[in-house]
């Protein structure tokens, strides 16, 4: 079965970029379905579409050939054309396994950068430095939601930081005061800190951020990754974003920190490289319904040993390889029709 599921997963593509909210789901589908089988775009024979998806704009594809997921791929660009839509819309195509693993929604604050720019100019030039990535509305206390992938919100991230270093040091050659930008600078970094003081002398301590699905799994599947001698490894949750303090004494306190640090962050890549995410709604289903689920879970658990399953009041989270992710949710889908 695991491998009817791995070439099953060969044959599918993920598409980014479907117009939401436009039309109704079963329109859109069948508007993916027209245009990924049209010969003009490489296309063939579908065998089934998924949309909508956990993530906005996202829906998979499948193919009854393989070959024609090869040719699809080979189309410099795919315009979503129909007389049900008001233009044209350009679609990103993957592989079913280069999917972005999880879509992270997280808080920023920018108040840290009031009264050294404008935020609502910070907050355009921070779309155009990050296109992949959804913003809500500028609040007054100068908050902002922004969604969107792991690997997309750190690079935002870096790029604030290199803002507020750049800005700070502006204001240092003006003779501003600039403590306060410093010392959110510092805050928000997560990175190596140093304690000079004489009792953190001989301590050494750094933090890394981590999704929280793939903390969950890590620490799940991988624990000797989060355990280390003569280093103390403690982790906290904020939503979808998971803090992690690596805390090591001793004389060689910043070596055994740093490759603690290393293993984490190395374990942290290759799991984003091959682990996805899908989110199986129990939104309208009754308790007794409910109980059959979790019982269905449980049964079906032996057979995805590799699977991480995080159960939610409204939906279960399902993580693990492209493969097993799909043969699970399959399995679900098959007992339910």
């Amino acid at each position: 079965m695991a491998t009817g599921q791995a070439a099953k997963s060969r044959r599918t593509i993920v598409i980014a970029g479907v117009p939401a909210g436009l039309l109704q789901d079963e329109v859109m589908a069948d508007i993916l379905t027209i245009h990924f089988q049209m010969s003009r775009n490489n296309g063939g024979d579908v065998e089934e579409v998924t949309y909508p998806t956990p993530n906005k704009g996202v829906a998979y594809i499948t193919f009854e050939d393989q070959a024609v997921v090869e040719r699809v791929l080979r189309k410099d660009q795919h315009l979503l054309q129909d007389k049900r839509l008001s233009r044209l819309y350009p679609l990103s195509v993957t592989r079913y396994c280069q999917h972005a693993f999880l879509c992270v929604t997280s808080t920023l604050s920018m108040a840290v950068f009031r009264g050294h720019c404008v935020l609502e100019d910070l907050v355009e030039e921070m779309k155009k430095q990050s296109p992949d990535l959804d913003f809500g509305v500028l609040q007054p206390d100068g908050r902002i939601a922004v969604q969107g992938s792991f690997p997309a919100l750190r690079a935002l991230r870096e790029f604030l930081l290199l803002k507020a270093k750049s800005l700070s040091e502006g204001d240092s050659r003006e003779g501003k005061p600039h403590q306060r930008l410093r010392r959110k600078l510092q805050e928000h970094r997560g990175a190596v800190e140093m304690r000079n003081s004489p009792e953190d002398a001989a301590r050494h301590k750094q933090t890394l951020l981590l999704d929280t699905d793939i903390y969950h799994y890590m620490r799940c599947f991988h624990p000797k990754t989060l355990q280390a001698s003569s280093v103390d490894i403690s982790a906290v949750t904020e939503g979808d974003i998971t803090t992690v303090c690596i805390e090591a004494a001793g004389r060689r306190a910043a070596d055994h920190g740093w490759r603690a640090k290393r293993r984490i962050e190395d374990c942290s890549v290759e799991l984003q490289r091959m682990l996805r995410k899908e989110r199986i709604s129990l939104r309208g289903l009754s308790r007794a319904q409910r109980e059959r689920c979790k019982q269905l879970w449980q049964n079906l658990t032996p057979r995805y040993p590799a699977v991480l399953l995080i159960p939610c009041d409204t939906h279960l989270d399902v993580v693990g390889t492209p493969a097993d992710v799909l043969g699970f949710t399959e399995d679900v889908k098959r007992h339910f029709r």
